[in-house]
């Protein structure tokens, strides 16, 4: 079963997002490599809830994306084609995480997909 373990915000100007979540929310941010591209904590490992990022605003990452947890990266790309949805993106290797591509269900939605080597 896919578990969402990872949201994106997508921002037109990240730091001043940055702020607002950090002032409304208490959330932690650092800077992940040289991209504007913010990890967020939000929150005490212990209780529900998951963390996410903060990125600049880009072609695909429009609107709020989750990332759902795979087993098999080539599988879930398969099983999202033969069920009316679209892959976006070719299979990105993160460094240390996995592999990853963004995808639109039937409906347009943006979703991430990862196999993690975690």
């Amino acid at each position: 079963m896919g578990r969402v373990l990872h949201f994106e915000i997508p921002s037109d100007k990240p730091e001043k997002s940055l702020e607002f979540y950090e002032k409304i929310f208490g959330w932690k941010a650092q800077k992940w490599g040289d991209n504007d591209y913010w990890l967020i904590e939000t929150g005490n490992k212990e209780e529900p809830g998951i963390n996410g990022a903060i990125t600049k605003r880009h072609e695909i990452l429009q609107q709020v994306v989750n990332t759902i947890m795979v087993d098999n990266i080539n599988e879930t790309i398969k099983l999202i084609n033969e069920n009316g949805g679209k892959v976006l993106t070719d299979i990105q290797d993160i460094p240390n995480v996995g592999k990853f591509v963004y995808f639109k269900d039937p409906d347009g939605n943006i979703t991430g997909a990862l196999e993690g080597k975690m």
